[in-house]
């Protein structure tokens, strides 16, 4: 059934299923706003009836919260994300004035977004994206509203594809043709969303109901590629060493899968280069020390000819990139990848919708069951995934090896588990695959530095007994079947010289390396400058430009985003040294005052508009 009004549709609902409503929208970009809101209206205004909803990556716009990120910000907010219908739940849970008969449960969080809101923390559901479908059916949901593209043609008549979300949907709609859940499908046409064919085409009778109008429609959220700094450059540089030519890849949400995939350009394309920042950051591992598939050459560094295929849980901007530099070309099933859902840039969104049929048939949306796990024709998975590099973000990393990737020492949760366990188990499960976890060897907040590899953690999402190769910025440590002893001095070395000694100290402190054991010279200058070093001179070259794939910014945004991030991080002492950057003598260049005059800033009228003005100039005046 059809309808022109959401608020006809959500009746429609509570007509069908009563008024205890068990509402489950799906992951980031497919959950159908206005059908959500119409329901969440319903439940706010009648206390009869009861709403629960079940979700993940709730997708807010961006809400700065220094003048400084306002000024950048808004126009940019404006541009991008103007017309993008905001969820009433996730307002009510900021302002904590979620009525009594509602609840929202999340399983997997944007990093950071609800870490100071409480209702959200309590709401938390730590558990494996394979998982969620048992929780739902668990749950007993009975309605699902998720985003669709729509096609009408004189063969099929009405078509719907869940694009961006096939991975609990199609998981969901098995259960309920088994008989294993009862609950009713509604659908929102939205005209933006690229119509992805194969399994997330669906006949409409599979649609219980369907909103369909252009006051409903609205544009996608589609937040612009993020600058690239050299600390996740040196990361992706050493990721892209460790993938086998005619393997399998995974790649995560990010800046740090933009590097990992310029990586792999480098080392198709300019491949001298490639290999000679690789020596300079860190010797690579020997040759075939991680496995590699069957055709793979003994060089490990060499440019792909069998090329890779990608089973990933997000089809990320990255792999259009990758297909573009014919490296994505290895096939399985008729397919250059498989993935669960989706979520990118403007550009990435209309790449996918002007691609030929045949073309955007290669890249295969699929159940979270199928992409995250190897039950269900396992022979043709195994087959199809071989040399397996699942490549991941994590915030920290003990001594032993251990991960945490979801929740800080204090139990509040930054993002979620997500499919990381599902990958990494996979890497133990099929032969040549490892499981990649990256992290930047440090953080600093709030002007203060502390390290990201720890002698222990409160919060482990990838035990000791599944550690396998960790990289940060300054190498690569393969900590598979290795003894405690061994797995300590590989972390150590690729750990940020500043807190060696202290790390060192704690494993002695335990008896897990010996005494007299010394870091190596060659491990013990791990430092940004010596990094800021090698990898500077390939950033003023162009090698590595901080938006290698484009951006929906603007070349001026394009700089003041890769500015005002190193500014964000730097210390009391660098952001002092960033202010007397931006009164040195001289004329101003025009890059420069175009950045001012973007920041609202060419006429400063008070005394903190005039430092912002400084501040803004030595910023830009640095990378420059």
């Amino acid at each position: 059934m059809r309808f022109d009004d959401a608020d006809r549709l959500a009746q429609a609902i509570l007509d069908r299923v009563g008024p205890r409503i068990v509402l489950a929208l799906p992951l980031g970009l497919g959950k159908a706003n206005h059908i959500a809101n119409a329901l969440y209206a319903r439940a706010a205004s009648d206390p009869s009836i009861h709403l629960s909803i079940f979700t993940g990556l709730t997708l807010e716009k961006p809400r700065p919260k220094l003048d400084l990120e306002r000024r950048f910000l808004g126009p940019l907010s404006r541009r991008l994300f103007d017309g993008y219908p905001d969820l009433a739940y996730a307002a009510a849970l900021r302002r904590g004035t979620l009525p009594p008969n509602i609840e929202v449960d999340e399983f997997f969080f944007r990093a950071g977004q609800w870490l100071g809101v409480e209702a959200a923390q309590q709401h938390y559901v730590s558990t494996n994206y394979t998982h969620v479908v048992p929780v739902l059916l668990q749950r007993g949901v009975n309605v699902v509203a998720q985003l669709v593209a729509h096609r009408r043609d004189e063969e099929h008549g009405d078509t719907y594809s869940l694009a961006c979300n096939t991975d609990l949907t199609l998981d969901m709609l098995d259960a309920r043709r088994r008989g294993a859940a009862n609950f009713v499908l509604a659908g929102q046409v939205n005209s933006e969303l690229p119509f992805m064919p194969g399994e997330a085409s669906r006949p409409a009778a599979e649609f219980d109901f369907v909103l369909d109008s252009a006051a409903t429609d609205f544009p996608l959220f589609a937040p612009p590629r993020e600058p690239i700094d050299l600390v996740q450059y040196a990361c992706g540089l050493h990721a892209a060493s460790t993938v086998a030519d005619g393997g399998t890849v995974q790649l995560g949400i990010g800046a740090l899968g933009d590097a990992v995939a310029h990586g792999l350009v480098l080392r198709q394309t300019r491949n001298e280069d490639f290999r000679a920042l690789l020596e300079e950051l860190a010797p690579p591992l020997p040759p075939g020390s991680l496995g590699g598939t069957p055709d793979s050459t003994p060089d490990s560094l060499a440019p792909f000819t069998a090329g890779l295929y990608a089973c990933t849980e997000m089809f990320v901007e990255a792999f259009l990139d990758l297909h573009r530099a014919k490296i994505l070309t290895r096939e399985a099933d008729g397919a250059v990848l498989h993935a669960g859902f989706f979520l990118g840039s403007r550009s990435f969104n209309k790449a996918l919708s002007d691609m030929p049929e045949a073309e955007r048939a290669k890249f295969q949306m699929r159940a979270i069951s199928f992409v995250n796990e190897l039950y269900g024709d396992e022979a043709a998975k195994r087959r199809a995934r071989v040399g397996g590099r699942f490549i991941n973000a994590t915030m920290m990393v003990t001594l032993l090896g251990e991960a945490i990737s979801e929740t800080l020492d204090d139990g509040r949760v930054v993002s979620g588990v997500g499919g990381q366990y599902n990958f990494v188990s996979q890497s133990f499960a099929l032969d040549g695959a490892r499981s990649i976890l990256v992290a930047h060897s440090t953080k600093t907040r709030g002007g203060r530095t502390t390290s990201n590899i720890r002698w222990g953690g409160g919060h482990i999402t990838i035990p000791r007994h599944l550690r396998d190769v960790v990289i940060t910025e300054y190498g690569i440590a393969d900590l598979r079947g290795r003894a405690d002893r061994d797995v300590v001095a590989a972390m150590l070395s690729i750990a940020d010289s500043r807190f060696q000694g202290e790390l060192l100290d704690a494993a002695k402190r335990a008896g897990k390396i010996e005494k007299g054991y010394e870091i190596p010279e060659a491990q013990r200058h791990n430092m940004p400058e010596r990094l800021a070093a090698i990898l500077g001179r390939a950033r003023v070259s162009g090698l590595l430009p901080a938006f290698p794939f484009g951006s929906d910014m603007t070349p001026v945004e394009q700089r003041l985003a890769e500015g005002l991030r190193s500014l964000a991080a730097a210390s009391l002492v660098g952001r002092a040294k960033l202010f007397l950057a931006g009164i040195r003598p001289g004329p101003v260049s025009e890059a420069v005052q175009a950045g001012v005059q973007r920041m609202g800033l060419a006429h400063p009228r008070t005394l903190q508009e005039f430092i912002y003005r400084t501040v803004v100039c030595g910023v830009l005046n640095q990378s420059a």
